[in-house]
């Protein structure tokens, strides 16, 4: 596990040589020990902790070049701000839609913050374990609660 206890729940992480390719809800996954292991570690109960607000660990998710630049652009999203579903459209040149299913597909949330995506009236959805209430635990976490309201 990177982090056994979270306010979203355990959490383990699945990588490569290259970097971090999944996290994952409830199970260990793949990335057991080893420097990577220890600097998601370190960085996961940071963020949960509320003394780091971005990550430096090396993120290897797969996908097509649109979903590479959404990924970017999610990370782009500063810590405590969000950005809705048609904004990104916009700035991607994609339809809300297929923004909303990269978000579904996001293979590493948190750390590339899907979370951060609202709809146009609302939290839109959340792939991650927990759904909503996960994603509402870390809006508040980053101190966009007011957005919530």
């Amino acid at each position: 596990m990177i982090c056994q206890s979270s306010p979203v729940g355990p959490l383990g992480a699945d990588a490569t040589d290259g970097g971090v390719t999944e996290l994952v809800w409830g199970r260990s996954g793949n990335l057991t020990s080893g420097p990577l292991h220890v600097q998601v570690s370190t960085e996961i109960v940071a963020y949960f902790a509320g003394s780091q607000a971005g990550f430096q660990t090396l993120l290897a998710p797969q996908g097509s070049a649109f979903q590479q630049r959404f990924y970017a652009a999610l990370c782009a999203i500063p810590y405590g701000q969000t950005r809705t579903y048609g904004e990104l459209a916009r700035e991607l040149g994609v339809s809300p839609q297929a923004i909303g299913q990269a978000c579904g597909a996001n293979p590493i949330p948190i750390l590339i913050p899907c979370h951060r995506v609202l709809a146009a009236d609302g939290l839109g959805g959340y792939s991650g374990a927990g759904g909503i209430e996960a994603k509402v635990t870390l809006l508040r976490l980053e101190g966009a609660a007011g957005l919530l309201l």
